[in-house]
């Protein structure tokens, strides 16, 4: 999905994935902005700009615009820097008992926890204020991880190292395909054995665990905002899920991603929401506006 973006650093230049591009896509189209670091330094410390980092840019004749994220890219002093919505951390992530177990797992790394922040400075600080020189491992909270070092290579390998040590199985759940035909326009989503099993049934609908949920598929969870139709997807406890049949890839994405994490989740882990203010704040919020507009395309 379009979560997630990456920044290579070459002397005074930052280039940095554009806002609602895939990493996936790179060889086939231009997906990376060119920004002037210190301008986004800049905006870090609040002396110019407003956040966005788009006074950064170079180019003025490109359309695209640099990641919501650019902030904390720049903040790092690290040549690369790679930030993912991995499963492996996100199971982590969102519940306490899973970062404390990321702690212990994450032992002999230069690694921190962030408490969640809105995306953008307030997270930026928020990570800028608990790192140090030496951090290259950083677990963001409902969020997600980032991993940096000098060079592709090392934060390659640094980051499937993270991510063994994180990896957790798939609980198998059986899935019974509603014999109900779904209502116009929507189709029954695979992912419905959420809806199937009473623990993960209540937590998928308790609310957003990460910002990208939000995005793409609306906030409460996947209560739908109660109407079928008004969001991509609608749980139907104990029956299944509805996806709207024009669903983006993204949403799709987004609906996989929830799957692959609850369905990740011990049993004797809690997860926590971000929570209704949270929420707004992300829906209300003119950078992820865009974001939905780009990903909502064909």
């Amino acid at each position: 999905g379009p979560g997630g973006n990456t920044s290579v650093k070459d002397g005074d230049v930052m280039w940095i994935k554009a806002s609602g591009t895939e990493l996936a896509h790179a060889e086939m189209h231009d997906i990376f902005v060119a920004v002037d670091r210190a301008a986004a330094l800049a905006e870090v410390h609040g002396s110019a700009g407003d956040g966005s980092c788009q006074a950064a840019v170079l180019d003025p004749h490109t359309t695209l615009r640099p990641s919501i994220e650019t902030t904390f890219h720049a903040a790092f002093d690290h040549a690369v820097v790679v930030h993912t919505h991995s499963i492996a951390t996100l199971t982590h992530a969102i519940s306490p008992e899973g970062c404390a177990a990321a702690r212990s797992k994450l032992g002999g790394l230069p690694f921190v926890t962030v408490p969640y922040a809105k995306p953008g400075l307030p997270l930026t600080k928020s990570i800028m204020s608990r790192v140090t020189a030496e951090t290259t491992v950083v677990i963001l909270q409902n969020h997600g991880l980032i991993c940096c070092g000098s060079s592709a290579p090392e934060v390659s390998e640094l980051l499937c190292e993270v991510e063994e040590r994180l990896a957790m199985p798939h609980r198998a759940a059986a899935y019974n395909p509603p014999e109900a035909t779904p209502e116009s326009g929507m189709e029954w989503a695979s992912e419905g054995w959420m809806a199937q099993q009473p623990r993960t049934c209540t937590l998928a609908m308790s609310g957003s665990y990460y910002p990208d949920h939000v995005v793409f598929l609306g906030p409460g969870g996947l209560s739908g905002g109660g109407q079928v139709g008004a969001w991509p997807a609608i749980l139907f406890e104990g029956v299944g899920i509805a996806l709207r049949s024009d669903a983006s890839p993204s949403q799709r994405a987004m609906l996989r991603c929830l799957s692959d994490v609850l369905g990740r989740l011990p049993e004797g882990w809690s997860a926590s929401p971000i929570g209704p203010m949270a929420e707004a704040e992300l829906l209300n919020w003119d950078a992820e506006k865009y974001r939905q507009a780009l990903a909502s395309r064909p």
